[in-house]
């Protein structure tokens, strides 16, 4: 019988079906493994075509070797990884100062698994200050609500409903599409463990209005004694507003705000996932939701809502710190910034779209099509331009303004100009094929739309 070559075994092992019901039940090569993974996933997107996402889809070899060498450490594992904790404990206090902090005050945050789990640690601080003023009144702590806009992103829908606090949402409209002051008489009350509000939102890359919102908290405290904080979801601002607007208060130079989360994994230049939640002062995140464990070794506190994850996001932020500071990151976020600025030109001067963000404070672009283009929409020119390999954001706006669709693109800081150029190009030119020929996209239903709490009165 003659002998099998390594190319016969391989090819044999390549061969072997993928069962989908049951667990694999023989071992195949390494080799053989990588390629059967590898070429299951030829069809999917080119992460660096995904401008649908926010997430960061280029790295440097450096940072990428960073990344490699503290992926199998255990973040959590301080004991074990002491430095690593320190470069968190020093990252901590950069955007502390970064996001204007007060001095002469502790700060307190830490590195989280995206902004989703900055944001549960910061709505779970808020909801425990809150239960704890109300006991120390006398009065009834079951009841929390938290004020936010429409434009909410799903996190702080998760939020509420996993933690038991009743949402207040306050509805958008068509062409106005920020969270503003005008329902918060409507939304506040002495159960408001705080108001949300969005620094580069997921719909159209807008901020809401900080100043509005926080002039209205201070005049209902006046009013009524009620003192609630703000937070403020930097999840894509946070890292665009420090470097393009020095002198924009967004942050902590607002009193009331008690604290900021970001995602590293977005403009922060990170992979996912690496989200940051940053407070005010160490009082904020009160010291009964700390926890303290010796298990792994020494003890060590941890304060977060995952535990086990590897150290490589960490490491791969501290790397982009000390690599870029703070004029490498202005200059990349202005390069990004004028980008999207040309592709915002581009496409509203070909006539298709009316632009959606009419301050260009982050680099994304919100179109809506123009309403005398009516046998396509905003999905169909999603869908054409994915032939080019192109991922494409088209959705409805939420209420009460979900009778606008919206086509967005994030453009990040590994496009170029040439490659901003190309884009635009295959936009307009799916625009043009869409109308000569129509389209056939059928927008989704939306499955559980915000509503908006009644009116105490």
């Amino acid at each position: 019988m003659k002998q099998k070559s390594p190319f016969d075994l391989f090819f044999d092992e390549y061969n072997e079906d993928i069962p989908e019901n049951h667990f694999p039940r023989d071992s195949i090569s390494a080799y053989a493994a990588e390629s059967i993974v590898t070429s299951e996933t030829w069809s999917d997107a080119k992460p660096a075509m995904n401008l649908s996402s926010f997430v960061t889809t280029f790295t440097e070899p450096e940072s990428f070797a960073v990344a490699k060498d503290h992926y199998l450490k255990n973040y959590i594992d301080h004991d074990m990884y002491p430095q690593l904790f320190a470069m968190e404990t020093r990252m901590v206090r950069w955007l502390h100062q970064l996001w204007n902090g007060p001095e002469g005050v502790e700060p307190y945050g830490a590195a989280t698994i995206g902004s989703s789990e900055a944001c549960m640690l910061a709505g779970l601080a808020h909801k425990w200050n809150w239960r704890k003023g109300r006991q120390k009144m006398g009065k009834d702590g079951s009841r929390p609500n938290l004020v936010t806009g429409a434009n909410v992103q799903i996190v702080w829908e998760k939020f509420m409903r996993y933690f038991d606090v009743e949402p207040r949402i306050a509805p958008l409209r068509p062409g106005h599409y920020r969270f503003t002051s005008a329902h918060l008489d409507q939304l506040v009350d002495e159960n408001t463990i705080a108001v949300v509000a969005i620094a580069g939102q997921t719909f159209t890359g807008e901020d809401d209005a900080f100043r509005a919102i926080h002039n209205w908290l201070d005049r209902h405290h006046e009013n009524t004694g009620h003192d609630i904080p703000m937070h403020i979801d930097g999840a894509s601002g946070g890292f665009v507003n420090p470097f393009l607007y020095p002198d924009y208060h967004w942050d902590f130079r607002l009193p009331r705000v008690k604290s900021i989360n970001a995602s590293g994994h977005k403009f922060g230049l990170v992979p996912p996932g690496l989200g940051w939640v940053i407070f005010r002062e160490r009082s904020v995140f009160d010291e009964e939701l700390m926890f303290y464990v010796n298990y792994l070794g020494g003890e060590m506190p941890t304060a977060t809502l995952n535990f086990s994850r590897n150290a490589s996001t960490v490491a791969y932020q501290y790397y982009n710190f000390i690599r870029l500071g703070f004029k490498g990151y202005r200059d990349i976020m202005l390069h990004t910034l004028e980008n999207a600025q040309h592709l915002r030109n581009r496409l509203v001067d070909s006539g298709y779209f009316e632009i959606m963000n009419k301050t260009q404070r982050i680099p994304v672009v919100a179109m809506t099509l123009n309403g005398k283009y009516t046998n396509f929409n905003e999905y169909d020119i999603s869908d054409k331009v994915r032939e080019r390999g192109w991922v494409l954001s088209a959705y409805a706006m939420p209420p009460d303004a979900q009778s606008v669709n919206s086509l967005r693109i994030v453009v990040r800081p590994h496009l170029n100009y040439n490659a901003v150029e190309g884009l635009a190009d295959d936009i307009i030119h799916a625009c043009k094929w869409l109308h000569q020929h129509g389209g056939n996209a059928t927008p989704p239903k939306l499955k559980d739309p915000h509503k908006v709490a009644p009116s105490k009165c």
